[in-house]
Parts: C-alpha cells; structure tokens; sequence
C-alpha cells in the first residue's frame, strides 16, 4: 500500500496578509512549477503573436452590452443610465483602453518566477476596486471574472489551432497560461469577494499609482504605455479575422505582422529557463 502524502499546514491568516503565502499556495494547488515557466517563456512569441487581434475581440465583447461599455465613461459598472455617447471598437478612448490591455496580456508573457510578476497581477485586482488608483475605477467581479473566461477561451482555441507548433507544446502552452489566468482570477476575487474581513486591509495603507507601476517602478511595456499616454493609435478591428474569433484558423487570412510571427521554427527551444520559484507553503 503506497505512503499517504504528508498533509501540508496552510495558514488562513497568511492566505489574507501575505501575499508570498497565498502565492505559493495557489501555486502548490495547481502544481505550477518549472515546466510551465519553460512552456511560457518558450511559447512567449506564439502569446505575443495574438496579443493585438486578442484585444479587438475584447473590446468588440464589452461594447455589446451597456453595463460594460457604460464603464468606459463612468469607470463605474454600478451606475445605470444610457451610456451617453456612441462608443465603437475605434472610439479614441476604446483605442486608449486597447493599449493598456495590450501591454497586460504582453505582461503575461514575462518571468512568472519573480514575484514582481505576481504582485502586479494582484495589483491589477486591486484597483478594480477603487483602490490604487487617483480616478477610481469600481468594476464588480461578474463582469471581471467573465471577461477573463473569454479571454482564456479565445486564446486556447488560438494555441491549439497554431498550424506548426507540436500538439505537446500546445498543451504544455495552454496549460500554462490557464494556471496564470485562474491566479489572476483569483486576485480579482481577493479584492472583490468579503471574506476575513479580520484580516482586512485598510484603504489607508493602499499606494496611489499611475496605471502600469509597481511599487515606483513601471513594469508593463515602455513603448506601449507611452502610446497610451500619448493617444497614439493601435491596430484597429478591421486587423484580425472577422469571421472567426481564432486568429490562426486556416480558413481565413492572417494579417501580415501575425503571420510573420508565428511562421517561425516551431521547435527553437533555446530560450533560457530560470530556476522555479518555491511553490510550496512551509508547515508551522
């Protein structure tokens, strides 16, 4: 008869006042380790190869129904009312949204094994709340948690349909990026849901950022965040395919830059693989 697994002890206040802990925690439960650090960092061109045609289908989502869109004006899902203007995919504050979204997803691309990658998702779930930010910005969690879903569901049909890449490496990818996306989810409930609220942190003891910062230091995409800033324009709707929400489905033509991207050798390995980071919560 096989050995029992040692049961590991998990301490709930360290699951609310640290973040370290909860990290590994989560990362422990869903047996995140080296190889999905390698399947990211590997498959980092392939994900990036999506970003732009990801984010127009997004935002193409949020403006069929006025709770969502209503929150590009309000920065508030919970007020009714008309939205008040007409907004579309090529609105200048949709195009603004699309390149912070952009640089998000291109954020996911970078080393899972820092715990700077960690704290700014949980940042990211913050200041949904209202909190972190000098415009506070309240999106409740339906609509976050949802929005995630989609997103997941978009670019695992994508990776499975790439036309080059090994079904091994496919699986490898998308399990992955589910594992990130479910942490990410994960940091939206922990600000959303109420729960240990003894443990509870206070507004006070919340840092006001500029979007894109972490603790002083900008961390998502320079060139991306300064178009941002500046308004400049991204790759529109009419860049990716119409007809199907799968970027890479062999039916329909891929725009120039995504086809130049994923017509690469599909089995270049030699992106360098750091350490795993500790995933495992040490017992008291």
């Amino acid at each position: 008869m096989a050995s029992p697994v040692p049961m590991k002890h998990i301490d709930r206040e360290d699951l609310y006042t640290n973040l370290e802990a909860r990290i590994q925690y989560l990362h422990s439960f869903l047996d995140f380790s080296s190889n999905d650090i390698e399947a990211l960092i590997s498959g980092a061109k392939y994900i990036k190869a999506l970003v732009p045609a990801v984010v127009n289908i997004v935002y193409r989502k949020l403006l069929q129904y006025d709770i969502t869109a209503r929150a590009f004006t309000t920065k508030n899902t919970t007020q009714g009312g008309e939205v008040g203007e007409t907004l579309h995919e090529d609105s200048p504050q949709i195009v603004h949204r699309k390149m912070f979204l952009r640089a998000y997803l291109n954020k996911l691309c970078s080393d899972p094994s820092k715990m700077e990658f960690w704290e700014y998702l949980d940042k990211v779930g913050m200041m949904h709340v209202g909190l972190g930010r000098k415009h506070p910005l309240h999106i409740e969690y339906v609509h976050l948690g949802t929005c995630l879903g989609f997103i997941q569901d978009i670019m695992t049909e994508a990776i499975l349909s790439h036309p080059r890449l090994h079904m091994y490496r496919k699986i490898a990818l998308v399990k992955a990026l589910n594992k990130v996306i479910w942490i990410q989810n994960d940091f939206m409930a922990k600000w959303h849901v109420r729960e240990a609220d003894e443990f509870g942190l206070l507004e006070s003891d919340v840092l006001i950022e500029k979007e894109g910062y972490l603790h002083g230091k900008k961390i998502l995409d320079d060139k991306l965040m300064a178009d941002a800033s500046a308004g400049l324009p991204t790759p529109t709707h009419s860049d990716e395919p119409k007809k199907s929400q799968c970027p890479f489905a062999s039916s329909l033509p891929i725009p120039s830059p995504l086809r130049t991207s994923i017509e690469v050798d599909s089995e270049d390995m030699s992106v360098p693989i750091p350490e795993s980071p500790k995933v495992e919560v040490e017992g008291r």
